[in-house]
């Protein structure tokens, strides 16, 4: 989430004579994140997020994702629901962006996820992954493997500050990682439609309790196990930079507590876990060199990412994540 179109105080009262949903009270930004315009509104009737969706988000996806929003909200998931216009249209126009207003969902993002928070993150994962099957709509995952070499390309030629530590400069460090993974990733595995971006700000907890998952804007049809490996990634690392194994496995017992792996999936994830870790790495790297000054964002540093690859690169078998 983030704030890059500022929305005025008429602008947005005359958006919500469009709902049902009472009279505005107040409205902030939310600064996290980095894609879209998000605020949090309330009005006399209860709180809202009110999401203006910007250039990375085509409006010609927007049924795909608040579509799936509504099917995994109907059939049991823990999520929140796009509001409906009084005429029954689920987004619209404001500030000149595409628009939509989304139920507020209690909770909090945990800055120290445990075990047990691991294992409930497993279990809705899988859950969503045998909901979203059902769902009629499809969407291409536009973040790829064929996305990331033109997604390094956009970044420049510069890169040596970002990494000083690399030898052979991060350059050349990506560009060989990206042969690899061109030349080895797995084809044939189950696949259908997944979050994408399951990191620990898009899930909410309550009392200990998953209550809630949220941003669905990288949703897409995919590799089931690639969603895994975004969550070892996101997930199971320390501030150290050590892997927590005992979160690892947590989280596959929770996942396959609902939906067990094929062998393929389980071999394949050394890979995928590297795939997963240049995807965020490029994103960030670009976000780091591309946000604009004004805006009301923290870009999110690419370091991070360029440490975890470092270490599925010495990963041979998915036992040595303690995977069982």
């Amino acid at each position: 989430m983030a704030v890059y179109t500022d929305v005025s105080e008429d602008a947005l009262e005359q958006f919500l004579t469009r709902y049902n949903v009472g009279q505005l009270l107040w409205c902030k930004g939310i600064a996290e994140g980095v894609e879209n315009t998000n605020y949090i509104m309330a009005t006399d009737k209860g709180q809202f997020i009110l999401t203006l969706y910007e250039a990375r988000v085509s409006e010609t996806d927007l049924p795909f994702y608040l579509g799936l929003m509504n099917h995994l909200a109907e059939n049991g998931l823990e999520t929140a629901r796009p509001i409906r216009q009084n005429d029954g249209v689920i987004y619209s126009q404001l500030c000149g962006k595409p628009a939509a207003l989304i139920e507020f969902l209690e909770g909090v993002a945990l800055k120290s996820p445990n075990n047990q928070s691991l294992f409930q993150l497993g279990v809705q994962s899988a859950k969503f992954h045998l909901i979203a099957a059902d769902f009629k709509l499809s969407r291409k995952n536009a973040l790829n493997l064929a996305a990331w070499r033109p997604l390094l390309a956009s970044c420049g030629d510069n890169l040596s500050h970002i990494a000083p530590d690399i030898k052979i400069g991060l350059q050349a460090f990506l560009t060989d990682e990206l042969n690899y993974l061109e030349a080895n990733w797995p084809q044939n595995l189950p696949q259908g439609i997944i979050h994408a971006d399951l990191f620990p700000d898009n899930v909410f907890f309550m009392q200990g309790e998953l209550s809630g998952i949220i941003d669905f804007y990288f949703a897409c049809n995919e590799l089931y196990a690639y969603e895994l490996a975004i969550i070892i990634n996101a997930w199971c690392f320390e501030t150290n930079g050590e892997l927590n194994i005992t979160k690892v496995k947590a989280f596959f017992r929770g996942y396959q507590s609902i939906r067990p792996l094929e062998k393929v999936e389980l071999e394949a994830m050394p890979i995928l876990c590297r795939g997963a870790a240049i995807r965020f790495l490029l994103t960030r790297l670009y976000d780091w060199i591309n946000v604009p000054e004004d805006a009301l964002v923290i870009p999110k540093k690419p370091t991070e990412y360029i440490r975890n690859l470092s270490f599925h690169q010495t990963i041979e078998n998915f036992s040595e994540y303690g995977i069982e």
